[in-house]
């Protein structure tokens, strides 16, 4: 398959594509400062189809940037900050028990915050795990169930989690199985020093920016649709199956492999496949590169990763690990 071969995505499609994602590009950087390679990611997260889990100290905008996210994009979003005492029905929704105009009583359900195009699950690893797994269902199947009814979740849907990683006294490490379903690890810096200053200037005035609504949601699931229909070469393809099999326990890297307890699993290589794809039409380009294998291997595989107890002793590190693997890439 060629660029000139896309199904169902004629070049006079895909060059709109590409110009709306342009001016999505360009209005989120109009209130976020400074977090270019944050909001790269954040981006093919949402054009891969996928879930984001925002990593970093408090300050550094990772509210503000989904706020920006969900407005560029025209999608309907909302907000849960997880606490401790957070319930599954305080996301997922409940039944209330209603008396109709003829004297019955019927069980109506209410849904909740979760019934949103983009939600943003704020220091998701405070709730405890039996409130952390509600969201479990609805990230891979893109229903929830409650009372034995299933519920169908609007489209396009996204979370985007915020985690704090540095406080960890009364939280809980998200299990495995739910770091897997989330597309990317987007691990939020601190800003340089120019972005920094801009930041001062610009945010402690009388004049409040907000950046302006450039996509709808249904542009944002033609682009997703798009995204899908890019051809791949076959060396990404080759790149993305070695870099993701080499990081395994066993049967993997003979330098890598003994260091990690666990490793990445077949859901890892389809998101490298996606998030290149994505990040390739976020660049202007209909086909990934090797650039963008490497560009995205950390953040699509540190996740989904962990070291061994010697690995740990060692001083040795995920990124160290990672970073040795993208080295053979090319």
């Amino acid at each position: 398959m060629t660029e000139q071969d896309l199904a169902g995505a004629p070049v006079a499609a895909a060059e709109r594509v590409l110009e709306q994602i342009g001016r999505a590009r360009a209005a989120v950087s109009t209130v976020i400062f400074g977090q270019e390679q944050a909001v790269e990611q954040a981006l093919v997260t949402l054009l891969a189809g996928g879930h984001g889990l925002l990593v970093g100290v408090p300050g550094l905008a990772k509210t503000k940037l989904v706020e920006t996210l969900g407005r560029v994009l025209g999608l309907d979003e909302r907000r849960v900050q997880f606490t401790p005492d957070l319930l599954p029905a305080d996301i997922l929704g409940s039944e209330v028990l209603e008396e109709t105009a003829d004297k019955k009583r019927v069980f109506r359900f209410v849904k909740g915050p979760i019934f949103a195009q983009l939600l943003m699950a704020d220091e998701i690893n405070r709730a405890s795990p039996r409130t952390q797994s509600a969201l479990l269902q609805a990230m891979q199947e893109y229903h929830v169930s409650v009372a034995g009814e299933r519920h169908d979740l609007p489209r396009p849907f996204h979370v985007l989690a915020t985690q704090n990683p540095l406080e960890q006294e009364g939280t809980y490490p998200l299990p495995e199985a739910q770091l897997d379903r989330f597309l990317l690890q987007i691990d939020v810096d601190y800003p340089d020093r120019a972005s920094e200053r801009r930041i001062l200037l610009e945010t402690t005035g009388d004049r409040i920016v907000e950046a302006r609504k450039t996509l709808s949601a249904d542009d944002l699931i033609a682009a997703q649709r798009l995204v899908r229909q890019l051809p791949v070469g076959d060396k990404v393809v080759d790149a993305i199956l070695d870099l993701v099999r080499s990081a395994r326990p066993g049967e993997g890297d003979a330098e890598i492999a003994p260091h990690v307890s666990w490793g990445p699993g077949p859901r890892a290589a389809q998101a490298l496949m996606l998030a290149t794809r994505a990040r390739a039409l976020l660049s202007g380009r209909l086909s990934p590169s090797l650039d963008d294998v490497a560009a995205l291997a950390a953040p699509a595989l540190r996740h989904r990763m962990a070291l061994t107890f010697a690995a740990r002793a060692q001083g040795r590190t995920i990124a160290e690990l990672v970073d040795r693997l993208v080295a053979r890439i090319g």
